[in-house]
C-alpha cells in the first residue's frame, strides 16, 4: 500500500517545470517525494490550500559560492529566501578543498581577493576540519540545511594542493603535476562532485593583487584533467574566461572534446565588446551541431556593483577626506558624512586612485537602486540627467542619495549587459536553447552586490514587469530555473513536477511577488556585513517534502543535504 500523503497541497497552479501550459490540481508528497499530482488525492497529514497561487518546482542555482558558509551556517540565505531548493557551489575555480594545513591563509586570500569575503569572517569562520576534497565532502555531509547542497572540484585549490608556491606563481604544471591534478579530480568526482571548474580571468585576483593561479593554465595541464573526467564519466566543467586570449572558444571546444562531458561557460555583454557575446554563442551554436555539449551561462540582469556608505564601496572612497574615515566604523563614519563641512569639503576634492575609484565616478551610468530596485533604469534616471534637471553637480546628488535612509542609501552601477542602456540583449540570451541562467554568485562579493535574488528577478522581470521590451511565459522562466539547470548538472530527480521526483517545490503569490531594496546585516562570523534582500510572495519553500519557509520566515526544519553525484570506488 502507497504511504498516505504528509503533505497535500489543494487547488494550486501548477507550473511543473517542463514549459508546458498551465493546470489547476491538487498535488501529494510522501517520503519526501511527489507521490501524486490529480483529483482524489486523500487528506494529507498536512494540508496547504494554495488556491490562485502558483506551484512551481524548487529553483536550481548552478553558480553559487557558498563554500565558506556551508561550514558554519545551516542558512544558505539569500538564496533560500527566493526559493532556491537546491545550490551548486565550488564555481570560477576557488574553494578550500583539497588544502594543506600550511595553504589555509594562501586560499583565504585566494577566495577573498576573487569573492570579496573578508579575510576576518574566513579565518574565523573555517574549521578546516578537512583535508582531501572527499574528506570536504564528507564535513559538509555532517551538517543539514534549509536547501540540499552540491560542490565541483575548484581547479585554484588544485593547483596550490599539488604545486604549492609553484601553483600560485602560475609555473606552468610538469608532466607529474598534471597527473596528479587529474588524479585528484577523479578522486573527487568519484566522491561526489559535480564537476570541476575553472577561471582564466583577468577580473579574479587574490586579495594582495596576484591573478589567480589558474590564469592561463596551459592546455596539457586542463586536456589531462579533461582526460580524468572522461574516464569517470560523469560531472561538467565550468569555465570563466575573459576571451581576450586568441582560440580561447576552440580550447574549450577541445575540452569538451576530450572529455566527453558538458562544458559550460561564463557569457556576459562587456562594455568593450558590445557584440562579443553574439560571435560566442554562435560558435556554441557550431559546437553543438557537432555533438559536443557547451552552455553559455548567463546572469538575467546585469553584472552590477552596488554602492553606499554602508557597503564596501562608494563614489567617494578615492577622495582624500573619505579615505581618512573609511576604516571607521559605521556610526562614527555617519557622523562625520552629516557634518556639512566634511561633505563641503568632500565634494570640492579629486578622487585619487586607480581605476576602481575612477569607475565608481560615471555618473552616467549610475542610478537609485530604489525600493522596489530598478535593474533596468532609463536614462533619465542617471546621476548625471537628474544633476542637470537640478541645476546641481552629479556629485551633490549622489551624496545626498547616499544619505537618504540614515545614510543607508544605494545607488546602482550596471558593469555588463547594460552597454546600450536596457536589457534587450539578455532577452535573446535568455531565449537562446544554448543558455543557462546563473551567475548569481550568492554567498560572495558580499559587500558590492546581492545578485541571488536573480531567482526572484527573473520572474518578476521577464514575466511581468518588464516595461522596456518583449516578455516571456511564466512556463518558460521557470523551466529555465528548474528543469534545465537540473539536467545540466546531472540531477535527474529534481527539477520538475511529476510522480516521483523529489518534492523540492515553491508555492508563489504572483501578483504578489517583489524585490525588496538590499540591506547590510553584520551576522557573518567575527562580526562580519553582507548585503541580503528580502523576497515577498514566497507563500511557502518545501524541501524533501518539508516546509522549511513559510511567508519569508524560518521553519526550523533543515531538511537540506550534501547531494552526491555518481559515486564510484577507485
Amino acid at each position: 500500500m502507497a504511504a498516505s500523503p504528509s503533505l497535500v497541497i489543494r487547488n494550486g497552479t501548477i507550473v511543473d517545470g517542463s514549459g508546458g501550459d498551465l493546470y489547476e490540481a491538487d498535488l501529494a508528497i510522501a517520503d519526501g517525494k511527489i507521490s501524486a499530482i490529480g483529483d482524489g488525492i486523500p487528506l494529507g497529514e498536512e494540508e496547504i490550500d494554495a488556491r490562485g497561487k502558483l506551484l512551481t518546482p524548487g529553483f536550481i542555482d548552478v553558480h553559487t559560492h557558498y563554500d565558506a558558509q556551508v561550514t558554519w551556517s545551516e542558512r544558505l540565505s539569500p538564496s533560500t529566501w527566493n526559493g532556491v531548493t537546491t545550490v551548486l557551489c565550488g564555481n570560477c575555480g576557488v574553494g578550500f578543498a583539497p588544502c594543506h594545513d600550511d595553504q589555509h591563509a594562501m586560499l583565504i586570500n585566494l577566495m577573498e581577493g576573487v569573492e570579496d569575503i573578508p579575510e576576518v569572517v574566513l579565518s574565523e569562520g573555517l574549521p578546516w576540519n578537512w583535508h582531501s576534497f572527499p574528506d570536504y565532502l564528507d564535513a559538509i555531509a555532517k551538517r543539514r540545511y534549509d536547501a540540499d547542497v552540491a560542490f565541483q572540484v575548484p581547479h585554484a585549490a588544485l593547483r596550490v594542493y599539488v604545486m604549492g608556491q609553484r601553483g600560485v606563481d602560475r609555473e606552468p604544471a610538469s608532466g607529474q603535476d598534471r597527473q596528479r591534478m587529474a588524479a585528484l579530480t577523479a578522486e573527487g568526482l568519484r566522491a561526489g562532485a559535480l564537476g570541476f571548474s575553472t577561471s582564466r580571468t583577468l577580473n579574479h585576483r587574490s586579495a594582495d593583487g596576484r591573478h589567480i593561479p589558474t590564469l592561463r593554465a596551459e592546455e596539457a595541464e586542463l586536456t589531462a584533467i579533461a582526460h580524468a573526467m572522461r574516464e569517470v564519466g560523469t560531472g561538467w566543467m565550468q569555465i570563466v574566461s575573459d576571451f581576450e586570449q586568441e582560440g580561447e572558444i576552440e580550447l574549450f571546444r577541445r575540452l569538451a572534446q576530450e572529455s566527453r562531458r558538458p562544458v559550460t561557460i561564463s557569457l556576459l555583454q562587456s562594455d568593450m565588446k558590445p557584440g562579443n557575446w553574439r560571435t560566442l554563442l554562435d560558435r556554441i551554436a557550431e559546437a553543438n551541431a557537432e555533438g559536443l555539449r557547451i552552455t553559455g551561462q548567463i546572469r538575467s540582469r546585469p553584472t552590477s556593483v552596488l554602492l553606499g556608505f554602508e557597503l564596501s564601496q562608494n563614489p567617494f572612497m578615492g577622495r582624500p577626506s573619505y579615505k581618512r574615515i573609511m576604516h571607521l566604523p559605521f556610526k562614527e563614519r555617519l557622523a562625520h558624512l552629516r557634518d556639512p563641512a566634511f561633505r563641503a569639503r568632500v565634494l570640492g576634492e579629486a578622487f585619487e586612485g586607480g581605476s576602481r575609484a575612477r569607475r565608481v565616478e560615471r555618473w552616467d551610468r549610475m542610478y537609485p537602486l530604489g525600493d522596489p530596485p530598478d535593474y533596468e533604469p532609463s536614462a533619465e534616471k542617471s546621476i548625471a540627467a537628474q544633476a542637470a534637471r537640478e541645476g546641481r553637480t552629479p556629485e551633490e546628488v549622489a551624496y545626498d542619495l547616499l544619505m537618504a535612509r540614515e545614510g543607508r542609501g544605494i545607488l546602482y552601477l550596471p558593469l555588463t549587459n547594460f552597454a546600450a542602456g536596457n536589457l534587450d540583449v539578455v532577452h535573446e540570451m535568455i531565449a537562446d536553447p544554448n543558455t543557462l541562467i546563473g551567475l548569481g554568485d550568492g554567498g560572495a562579493h558580499v559587500g558590492i552586490m546581492c545578485d541571488a535574488t536573480a531567482t526572484s528577478y527573473t520572474i518578476t522581470h521577464w514575466t511581468r514587469d518588464r516595461g522596456r521590451g518583449a516578455l516571456f511565459p511564466v512556463s518558460w522562466i521557470i523551466k529555465r530555473l528548474t528543469a534545465d539547470n537540473a539536467a545540466a548538472i546531472g540531477l535527474n530527480d529534481r527539477g520538475l513536477l511529476r510522480a516521483g521526483m523529489k518534492a523540492d517545490l515553491n508555492i508563489l503569490d504572483y501578483d504578489a511577488l517583489r524585490l525588496r531594496s538590499p540591506e547590510i546585516v553584520y551576522d557573518l562570523p567575527a562580526g562580519g556585513k553582507r548585503l541580503v534582500q528580502r523576497t515577498e510572495g514566497f507563500d511557502a519553500t518545501i524541501v524533501s517534502g518539508e516546509v522549511v519557509y513559510r511567508q519569508g520566515e524560518a521553519t526550523g526544519a533543515l531538511p537540506g543535504r550534501l547531494v552526491r553525484g555518481q559515486r564510484m570506488h577507485a
